[in-house]
């Protein structure tokens, strides 16, 4: 009995498993002690329903939430409908991704869904146990036993911030990996769980006063979300301490002594002074010149995807305007259908009308929609037994006057004039297994360029970035338009980059916006295509004419001189006949795929990805069909979808041993090479004009985020330096944004950079050289990237333009499916601020992180030495998480002597340029020294690595803002945004 327990005078208890909190209870109201945590409220942190009221009363933000109380006997209480991408809980909708979260505190088995068009499945949370916190699971259904609450998710770039108060005045915060991003514990060597301190911003410090005076509770912890550039408190979890601070031990012995004698000794004068966290002072310029990364951005395309498919069919039945209306398709005159539920729909309309065409009934002569257009429909709407948005979408547009007559190259003109909806059908397209392993391994490589990186890919891959990631000093974003496989592509980089594991749907729903995007990186502009359709007219005129190409004709489809274009001009000599050597090649490969078919050897085989040799058939027939139009002219605008199908045949299909495939392949390559980059413009003129509609939202948000950095605007996460363990130069910090798009993204980008005025050519070497080896390249294949690297001189003026200098590197991405004689060869991964002069050793430029106070500080007391393709290490007993110095040093096989690895001049030998080896030959001893970037795909390449920061503003400035860059820039209309000065988001 509680009459038993000794007195006391202070009191401390808080609830756990097998406590006996009620019988505490007693004793307090028996004894009355000083409480340190209020014991009553400790019964309420035990319901997450009260946690969140009593939050929400005090106006303290948490998630949008309902309650599903199955255990209250109220009906009206746990009305629930669960849905394909959305839970409607007491009225209350939550769109996927939403989380489930057991209504008792105590059970921590707490579950994200996630929407189908993301893989669907859930991350399934728990307490720790061993080096896990969470599992994916397929499952895609809620809970039906149990009480719970439902809220909205918060999207927090896979981060979560544990907060500890020690009375209201005093409060202290870390950061860890999200326990939902890929259910891996990182621990110390101690075993315990890897956080870092942050700093909290006087709004976070006003929430901990709220929490901590609110639930009565001096020593409290609670976990909050850094969302939507605000703060939310997900969970309070009372008395809490953290796991491995001794300064915080030490702050928290003084704050609790200070209230115990406070209260029970009041009338003593007791010397106190609040624990405070004293301003760090500003980094100390080094006497040697130093580079600091300040901002790497970059805009890739996504990786190798199946054929993309289309079908176009005019539609006039009353069910397809009723679909039109339902889903808001008047408000701009389109619409895009992608979600489950819309495609049954569509699915549900087309199985209807063929049903009636089946029965022949009367209903059936009004339906003017053609057959076999209804069953295509229906079929590729059924494949693979359930729908997913990554694959598969429809789209219809109103046509007020029906569809213009000869607009088809299948014959599908309309005689009547009457409104209309062109359904449009695209399926195919989606991230194959090996694009995702590419995209992953990618980006393993990319976090190489970083310092600490050095290049080095096999043994010690990328240590920098992932120790300054773990650390919390790297802001990371990552952008991707709402195609899947540029979302998988993301999910799958991010995967490598970071060096997660699991599965994708967990890193693409946390780590990938794709929400808001689609006016930054999508094509889905209405206007752009006028100035396309007179550039594609053009091309169509040129392509059309039976003769042989002479120099004034190659002159006049390669104005701008590129090699690559001139050589495939050259290949191609006479176009028309060219073109019916395709179709030629094409009804001979439709030819053997039917012979295929009824050969008993290849009855059951299953081609790559599970295609079939029905669905193989069908998509080289229609291509067959298509290619050659009723007037007996070749439509030039399918010669892209020829080469991504024999493309994709060559590199996955090669078991089917079908003649003349690379015939195929680099005939319709050379024309492939002509026909696309010349969509995007055939002039400097057409080409700025028809970029600057594509592209501007994305300048413009490229242009924010470097400005940002310029402008040394705080960011989300700061480490907080007087807590920091381990950590020699917590006020480092480098920004990251990823940009995953499409090939009319990155052609686009490209124009602007190479006929937007950025360099003079002429005048420019540099330049001059980097322009030779783009006009080189002939095609920007999937992983193409345009790196920008942001550099800040801090021994320069704050207002010198030497201040701020941008690196701008390149790669083409994957190399041809067959090998390439002519393959271009450039200067290699040439960083300014990563290379030493020879000529003067003393006075290298070193580069480090921004912040970095002196050149030989480093995060670790580890040194590595490269010695031919090894990593060797001394005081190999620490951790390898630790990052090593910045200034590697290299093994100089020929001589023997070591020489740091930090800044080599323009002039200096090429065998000591290549961080990412290129393909010259004549690298043969850098091949041995630096492991190479990966072998399929193009090497990363330095265009320019001393840019200004304004010549690039000026760039982008001109060409986002100037309405006089084209005479047809009226017909743009480039889409508004906003951006977050705070933090540079895009909305």
């Amino acid at each position: 009995p509680v009459d038993n327990w000794p007195l006391c005078d202070c009191f401390i208890a808080f609830h756990s498993k097998g406590f006996p909190l009620a019988k505490a209870v007693e004793y307090v109201e028996l004894r009355k002690p000083f409480l340190i945590n209020d014991l009553d409220m400790q019964f309420k942190l035990q319901n997450r329903r009260e946690v969140y009221r009593i939050l929400q009363d005090v106006g303290v933000s948490v998630p949008r939430f309902a309650v599903l109380d199955r255990d209250c006997g109220v009906p009206q209480d746990y009305q629930v409908v669960e849905e394909d991408d959305y839970i409607k809980v007491n009225g209350e909708v939550f769109m996927k991704p939403y989380v489930e979260k057991p209504l008792d505190a105590e059970d921590h088995n707490v579950y994200i869904y996630f929407p189908i068009s993301a893989g669907g499945g859930c991350q399934r949370l728990f307490r720790k146990i061993g080096s896990r916190s969470s599992v994916y699971s397929r499952d895609n259904s809620v809970r039906h036993t149990g009480s719970y609450v439902y809220e909205e998710f918060m999207p927090t770039d896979g981060t979560d911030v544990k907060v500890y108060t020690v009375g209201p005045d005093y409060v202290h915060a870390e950061a860890r990996k999200s326990p939902a991003l890929d259910g891996k514990v990182e621990r110390d060597c101690e075993g315990k769980e890897i956080r870092y301190p942050v700093l909290l911003n006087a709004h976070e410090k006003m929430i901990a006063r709220k929490v901590c005076m609110a639930f009565q509770q001096t020593v409290c912890g609670f976990d909050l979300l850094r969302a939507n550039n605000k703060s939310y408190v997900c969970d309070v979890n009372g008395f809490s301490f953290v796991k491995n601070s001794h300064k915080y031990y030490d702050d928290c012995a003084q704050v609790l002594g200070y209230v115990i004698l406070s209260e029970l000794a009041p009338n003593l004068a007791i010397p106190y002074s609040m624990p405070m966290i004293q301003d760090m002072p500003a980094p100390a310029i080094p006497l040697c010149n130093v580079m600091e990364l300040c901002c790497v951005i970059a805009v890739i395309r996504h990786g190798d995807r199946q054929p993309k498919q289309k079908m176009k069919m005019e539609v006039r039945h009353q069910k397809f305007f009723e679909l039109f209306t339902k889903y808001g398709g008047w408000s701009k005159g389109r619409l895009k259908l992608k979600r489950p539920s819309h495609l049954q729909c569509v699915l549900d309309t087309a199985r209807f009308l063929l049903d009636e065409l089946n029965r022949k009934s009367e209903a059936s002569s009004e339906i003017e929609e053609k057959k076999s257009k209804l069953e295509q429909l229906k079929n590729v709407l059924e494949m693979y037994g359930h729908f997913s948005g990554i694959n598969r979408k429809v789209q219809l547009k109103y046509q007020p006057t029906g569809r213009p007559k000869g607009s088809s190259s299948e014959g599908e003109a309309s005689s009547e004039r009457d409104p209309s909806l062109l359904l449009i059908l695209k399926w195919g397209g989606e991230l194959t297994p090996m694009g995702r392993v590419h995209a992953e391994e990618l980006g393993r490589t990319f976090r190489c360029m970083y310092p600490g990186g050095q290049g080095e890919y096999g043994s010690f891959p990328g240590c920098g970035l992932l120790r300054l990631h773990s650390t919390f000093r790297h802001d990371l974003k990552i952008y991707a338009s709402d195609e899947g496989r540029v979302q998988m592509t993301a999910a799958a980089f991010t995967k490598g980059f970071l060096a997660l594991e699991g599965e994708l749907t967990p890193i693409l729903v946390q780590m990938v916006k794709s929400a808001n995007t689609n006016e930054l990186l999508d094509s889905d502009y209405q206007d752009v295509p006028y100035c396309q359709m007179k550039v594609k007219a053009k091309l169509r005129d040129l392509f059309q004419q039976d003769k042989d190409l002479l120099e004034d004709d190659i002159a006049k489809m390669a104005p701008t001189q590129s090699e690559s274009l001139i050589n495939s001009l050259k290949y191609i000599n006479n176009c028309m006949k060219m073109c019916g050597k395709v179709y030629t090649l094409l009804k001979s490969m439709t030819t053997q795929i039917r012979e295929k078919k009824t050969d008993d050897k290849y009855k059951d085989i299953v081609l790559y990805h599970g295609e079939t040799l029905d669905l193989m058939l069908r998509r080289w027939g229609k291509i067959e069909r298509d290619f050659l139009m009723k007037d007996h002219q070749y439509d030039i605008s399918k010669i892209p979808d020829i080469y991504d199908c024999i493309k994709y045949d060559v590199l996955h299909n090669k078991e089917l041993e079908l003649e003349n495939t690379e015939e195929l392949y680099r005939t319709v390559k050379a024309l492939a090479d002509v026909v696309i980059p010349q969509e995007y413009g055939v002039t400097e003129q057409e080409k700025l004009a028809i970029s600057q509609g594509i592209c501007t939202p994305l300048l413009r948000k490229i242009k924010s985020d470097l400005q940002r950095n310029v402008d040394q605007n705080e960011t989300v996460y700061q480490l907080n330096a007087a807590y920091s363990k381990g950590v020699a130069t917590p006020d480092r910090h480098v920004r990251t944004r990823l940009y995953f798009t499409s090939e009319s993204h990155i052609h686009s980008l490209l124009n602007m950079l190479r006929y937007g005025g950025l360099c003079d050519r002429e005048t420019d070497a540099q330049w001059g050289k980097a322009m030779t080896y783009l006009d080189a390249i002939s095609e920007l294949n999937y992983l193409t990237q345009i790196v920008f690297m942001l550099y800040e001189d801090p021994s320069k003026d704050i207002s010198s333009n030497e201040r701020f200098k941008v690196e701008l590197h390149f790669s083409a991405g994957m190399k041809g499916a067959l090998p390439d004689e002519k393959e271009p060869c450039g200067g290699g991964f040439r960083p300014s601020a990563m290379a030493a002069t020879s000529a003067s050793p003393p006075m290298v430029r070193r580069t480090f992180y921004r912040g970095c106070s002196s050149a030989s500080s480093t995060d670790s007391r580890r040194q590595l030495f490269y010695d031919d393709n090894r990593v060797v290490s001394t005081n190999s007993t620490h951790s390898l998480t630790m990052q090593p110095p910045p200034s590697m040093l290299l093994h100089r096989r020929a001589s023997g002597s070591v020489f740091p690895y930090t800044k080599m001049a323009a002039c200096a030998p090429a065998s000591h340029l290549h961080l990412f080896t290129s393909t010259d030959k004549s690298q043969a001893d850098a091949h041995r020294r630096v492991k190479a970037y990966p072998t399929y795909l193009m090497p990363l390449e330095t265009l320019h690595n001393s840019l200004s920061w304004q010549s690039l503003e000026t760039l982008f400035s001109l060409r986002c803002e100037d309405p006089k860059l084209s005479p047809k820039s009226r017909f743009f209309n480039i889409p508004q945004y906003s951006i977050d000065l705070s933090t540079g988001d895009f909305t």
